[in-house]
């Protein structure tokens, strides 16, 4: 049995997913760890509207490409606030602007405990 990612235990991770078996499969993943799973939401209007409308986030975990609109204004919200973030995605890092070039890139699919590592440490 693999270890469940104890970094993770209450903590707060915004999940933006528009794929709902990858989304589903985060969130277990992160539950089991511990943590409360803010989403998933699966379109940027909805994460900037969750995100204006949550005082604490610990984290998130963005994928690039929701529904053909790209996630970066989500990116430059939790950068504004000093929320730690990464990007779970099939895309190629040069795919990232170079504001947001030193977040952690995750392949996917992605294991939580991964998240976890890049996240928390």
């Amino acid at each position: 049995m693999t270890p469940k990612p104890r970094a993770l235990a209450g903590r707060r991770v915004l999940l933006v997913e528009d794929d709902y078996f990858i989304a589903v499969d985060l969130k277990s993943g992160f539950e089991e760890g511990g943590a409360q799973v803010l989403g998933p939401v699966a379109s940027v209007d909805e994460a900037l509207a969750l995100i204006a409308g949550t005082a604490e986030i610990d984290a998130a975990v963005l994928d690039i490409n929701l529904q053909d609109e790209l996630v970066y204004p989500v990116a430059d919200a939790l950068h504004a606030r000093g929320v730690p973030f990464l990007f779970a995605t099939g895309y190629d890092p040069v795919a990232v602007p170079s504001l947001h070039g030193a977040v952690a890139l995750c392949q996917k699919p992605i294991d939580p405990q991964v998240v976890a590592r890049a996240l928390f440490g």
